[in-house]
């Protein structure tokens, strides 16, 4: 069943993100020729004025087709053409599908979030002898604002990032209303079965309707994070192909995920609150990921636009659209190229 839903998640996912994309163009006037949910051959097609909707078989995206979206300026006589329109709008349309999976992460968490009845919060309430040290330390009633200039929003921003820190951090704490600031502060970590503790016990808030939708908003934000720091690791070499996952990686972790807490918790509502969790980080996900400045992603085209403005505004032409066009196939074939890879290392992985 977690295999079914993980699937269907991508599908859904993706097919959402091309939604967002065709809201815009019709916000924008521009022609859409086709809406289509699924991908291969279609088995269901009307035509509602200028635009075809389609239901196709394989439950794997979609795709909003538009009028002159890979024609030159110009190249498309229709005035509603999407390259005929200002930069500005073309800009608004590339960013809202990234911003519609960012929405339904946002609704995902809100939703497993609503039954919850308390949060942790960033207060320390106790501090344990024997963990801290550094003089004027963290102290009981403190608010720890951020770590090495990351904000803290609750408990688990603490540990994630102690764990990545060194020996000592650039704290500051929210003490008597003011910010104080704990240059090279250290705190001795104990290994436990679980992970690192610090010696602070964090304290916890009742989830009224205003707080549920604070949390809502700290953990997308949380998300978001996350990607960076992936993506961080990945620059720098702290992580290596064979910890990158593709859509079957992803899919077995889902699937892998759900099984577990259903076998502990003997729970299959605590287990889809899991799978559900796990699919609200992967929304996410695809909006940074798509908005990123990568040929042939919605980043990569929206960097040309912005540069196309640039050189409108300067020297009155734009970036030859063949260029353009060479420089997102080939970044195409470079991410076609990075999944096929990806996706023989996840399933070697499983093979193994």
């Amino acid at each position: 069943m977690y295999y079914v839903i993980a699937i269907l998640a991508f599908g859904v996912l993706i097919a959402l993100h091309e939604l967002g994309h065709f809201l815009a163009a019709k916000a924008c006037h521009v022609k859409v020729n086709e809406f289509s949910i699924g991908m291969g051959p279609a088995i269901f097609k009307k035509q509602a004025g200028e635009t075809l909707y389609a239901l196709r078989l394989l439950p794997i995206g979609g795709y909003c087709a538009m009028e002159g979206e890979d024609a030159a300026p110009g190249g498309s006589a229709d005035p509603r053409a999407f390259f005929n329109k200002p930069w500005w709008q073309k800009a608004i349309i590339l960013v809202a599908g990234a911003a519609m999976n960012f929405l339904i992460g946002v609704l995902i968490v809100g939703a497993i979030y609503s039954s919850a009845a308390a949060f942790t919060t960033n207060e320390v309430v106790e501090t344990v002898d024997g963990f801290l040290y550094a003089e004027n330390g963290i102290q009981a009633g403190d608010r720890i604002w951020s770590i090495d200039g990351h904000r803290v929003f609750y408990s688990s921003d603490f540990s994630i990032y102690m764990d990545r820190a060194g020996e000592t951090v650039d704290m500051v704490v929210i003490r008597d209303g003011k910010k104080v600031k704990l240059e090279d502060y250290g705190l001795k970590p104990a290994q436990y079965a679980d992970g690192y503790r610090y010696g602070v016990t964090f304290g916890s808030v009742p989830a009224d309707l205003g707080v549920k939708a604070k949390y809502t908003l700290y953990t997308s934000v949380n998300f978001v994070r996350t990607v960076w720091m992936g993506l961080s690791d990945l620059v720098t070499g702290a992580v290596g192909l064979r910890e990158m996952s593709g859509v079957v990686g992803i899919v077995g972790i889902i699937n892998d995920t759900g099984q577990q807490v259903e076998e502990e918790t003997q729970s299959r509502a605590a287990a889809l609150e899991q799978v559900f969790y796990l699919i609200a980080v992967i929304a996410v996900n695809l909006a940074v990921m798509n908005l990123l400045p990568i040929p042939a992603l919605d980043g990569g085209r929206l960097l040309f636009v912005l540069l196309n403005a640039v050189t409108m505004l300067l020297f009155k032409k734009q970036i030859d659209p063949k260029y353009e066009s060479w420089v997102h196939a080939a970044g195409m074939v470079a991410l076609l190229a990075l999944m096929a890879v990806i996706m023989v290392s996840d399933v070697l992985k499983y093979i193994k």
